[in-house]
């Protein structure tokens, strides 16, 4: 659908960018994060779960594998797949809150979780550019390119 590219200088740059989106989110969205180890996920998830309102310490699920969160009175949650070997190993975890339409949720290494999760409807992909980031977000769904068209 559509998609939008930026260069980010350094993790400022990332939290900038993630704050900018939770700036133009009027509705829950499914966001699949993307990037090799160290590329600003987890940098990104914590900058914009904060920027639409969750208050509380950010928790990295590094080893929890999901942290859920309130922002605004909506449900958010935060998943890191990197320790999953197979989506069957998510069935424990009681991922039917996911589907809520009005929740935030943000998954890092969603393709660990493949069948398991909900579509994405915004993937942001994160890589290495020097001593900085390149970041592209792409819209999959109607939603996904409501929201990217918001961020201009």
């Amino acid at each position: 659908m559509t998609a939008h590219q930026w260069e980010l200088a350094d993790e400022a740059a990332t939290a900038a960018l993630a704050t900018r989106l939770a700036g133009v989110l009027d509705e829950g969205l499914v966001i699949y994060l993307h990037g090799d180890l160290g590329a600003g996920k987890t940098s990104f998830a914590r900058a914009l779960l904060g920027a639409v309102g969750v208050g509380e310490r950010i928790k990295s699920p590094t080893y929890s594998l999901v942290e859920s969160y309130r922002a605004h009175g909506r449900p958010a949650w935060h998943l890191d797949l990197y320790r999953i070997a197979d989506p069957g190993e998510l069935e424990w975890l009681g991922l039917d809150a996911l589907s809520d339409p009005a929740a935030l949720v943000l998954v890092e290494w969603p393709e660990r979780g493949v069948g398991a999760l909900p579509a994405a409807d915004v993937i942001v992909h994160l890589a290495y550019a020097g001593t900085g980031r390149h970041a592209a977000l792409e819209s999959r769904t109607e939603r996904g390119a409501r929201t990217l068209s918001r961020l201009g």
